[in-house]
């Protein structure tokens, strides 16, 4: 039977579903909200969910779909609600597996859930204590569409941070026909890939080391696989990436998440795909990234795409060589572009069959950026971090703490992290911290004009603070406005102004390069001339 979570607000409702679902067999874990069942979903095995949509607002509801589609790609979510409406315009309609409209008959909701727990989530385990090197995983597709898939890898003796042992590469073949490739990291992890347009019938999933682009230090354990049929468009149109030439066998600039966003403008409903790569070995130098980006991983959008009414693709572009959009005119794989970054600041072209001995097709996590930064994606991927981090200590881009060592940065676990909105006017900002007891003001930009934040809209940068610091050692922050004329030194107006809407997220990352609790954000606006600033103390 099933290992199922319920998420329901209405106690009442909770109760009965709980009851019926147990005496059918099955594992019954309830969740009175939204963040209540994020938390049992971060530490229970569960089979499938079945949640209400207003938890109590149908936002929450649309929130928590989006989530648990970043956290797990393939768990099959039944939705059940007396307001169907609320998803049947929103791309959330496409990440879940069944709506329900209440009232819900006892015998429906059980045959459904059967369904997906039966045939949808073919899941195969295998014991902890056994190393698989390689494995197949049958399954069957009812009919032709999409299918992805959700794989449980390890890679025992991996450490990115060490040249020899920085990962495992794992090579997918489907009916013995190889297809695409996954970087295993360290410790147990869920990745999710997609397997394209599959026809109806038996099929077989190969999954099994790549001896000559593995570390030779770490090994494969291959300890299960679920995989699904799918309609979410932002998986139908997902690109497919082959790795750039010059890190093949490099174990560097590695895709680590593709995002997707989706919005409608003028020309129709669009999606758009980023990448998360795990450094940037050209462009962006390490040290100018913390301070205009506040990470050291490159993230760039590589494909949009505009739909007709049918959900094909009416207009696209891709972002490539010194960062111009252009239409994509390549070959594709059902409705997916093929892309290869061709600069080694991961610009793409089209790429064809073979470009390169590595192909990555992994499964978008929807984003909502409106009211963050695109970084936002790395805290709930903290992988990002640590990869992106270890990467910096084998490659030798990390120097001592306050020492000024050419483009090299300290610890990024010594820089605190800071979340802004922002509206410049011929004019730029920086953003300083102070730690308690000291008089001294640690600037984000280092002193360097060309590191100040220009841009607007949302952004993050950092400030390197004394090894140890803490949020509880930070007295208080502050946003200076700098006048572009004297950091260009070319003609600009003189008295420019910047305006800081509000300040998102002020965070450390921990001891394993996970996000720590971020700090109570002081309110906004605070609106500054050229050459003031404003501290903004720390609640």
């Amino acid at each position: 039977m099933a290992s199922i979570l319920l998420v329901e607000d209405d106690q009442d409702q909770l109760a009965i579903r709980c009851m019926i679902l147990r005496r059918s067999g099955h594992t019954v874990y309830s969740a009175i909200s939204a963040q209540s069942a994020l938390e049992s979903l971060r530490t229970i095995e569960i089979d499938c969910v079945i949640m209400d949509l207003r938890l109590p607002t149908a936002q929450d509801g649309v929130d928590l779909i989006r989530s648990i589609r970043a956290f797990k790609p393939t768990l099959p979510i039944v939705v059940l609600s007396g307001w169907t409406a609320d998803l049947a315009q929103r791309p959330e309609h496409g990440m879940v597996n069944a709506i329900l409209a209440k009232p819900v008959r006892t015998e429906h909701l059980l045959k459904i859930v059967g369904r997906f727990v039966a045939c949808l989530c073919m899941l195969a385990v295998l014991a902890r204590s056994a190393l698989a090197q390689s494995r197949e995983f049958p399954f069957t597709v009812q009919q032709r569409g999409e299918v992805v898939a959700e794989l449980r890898l390890a890679a025992p003796g991996a450490d990115w941070a060490a040249a020899g042992r920085e990962a495992a590469l794992a090579e997918l073949s489907l009916d013995g026909k190889p297809q695409q490739h996954l970087m295993a990291f360290a410790g147990e992890r869920v990745y999710g890939v997609f397997l394209g347009q599959i026809e109806p019938g038996p099929h077989v999933l190969k999954v099994e080391r790549h001896r000559s682009l593995s570390a030779a230090g770490a090994a494969l354990a291959i300890l299960g696989a679920r995989i699904v049929e799918t309609r979410d468009e932002r998986v139908l149109h997902a690109p497919i990436l082959y790795a750039r030439a010059n890190t093949i066998g490099a174990f560097s600039d590695v895709p680590l998440l593709v995002y997707s966003t989706s919005g409608r403008d003028q020309d129709g409903r669009w999606l758009e795909y980023s990448v998360i790569f795990s450094n940037e070995d050209g462009g962006t130098s390490t040290r100018d990234l913390m301070a205009r980006w506040g990470r050291t991983t490159d993230i760039e959008y590589v494909y949009r795409v505009w739909l007709d009414a049918r959900g094909a693709p009416a207009k696209t572009l891709i972002q490539t060589r010194d960062h111009k959009d252009v239409p994509y005119a390549g070959a594709r794989e059902g409705l997916h572009p093929i892309l290869i970054p061709v600069t080694d600041n991961n610009m793409v072209e089209p790429a064809g069959a073979g470009a390169s001995p590595i192909r990555y097709q992994l499964i978008p996590v929807p984003a909502e950026l409106s009211s963050a930064s695109r970084e936002a994606v790395m805290d709930v991927a903290p992988l990002t971090y640590e990869i992106s981090a270890k990467e910096l200590i084998r490659e030798g881009k990390l120097r001592d703490f306050g020492k000024f060592d050419g483009e090299k940065i300290s610890d990024p676990r010594n820089y605190l992290i800071v979340e802004l909105k922002l509206q410049n006017q011929a004019a730029a900002l920086q953003v300083l911290a102070r730690k308690s007891g000291s008089s001294r003001w640690q600037a984000s930009a280092l002193g360097l004009g060309k590191d100040h934040i220009e841009r607007n809209g949302w952004a993050r940068t950092t400030i390197e603070m004394p090894p140890g610091t803490n949020l509880a050692g930070i007295a208080e922050i502050a946003v200076e406005c700098l006048s572009l004329r004297d950091l260009s030194k070319q003609l600009q107006p003189k008295n420019g102004r910047c305006l800081v809407e509000s300040i998102g997220k002020i965070f450390f990352l921990g001891p394993d390069y996970v996000p720590q609790p971020a700090a109570m954000s002081p309110a906004g606006p605070w609106k500054l001339e050229v050459g003031e600033m404003v501290t903004l103390p720390l609640r």
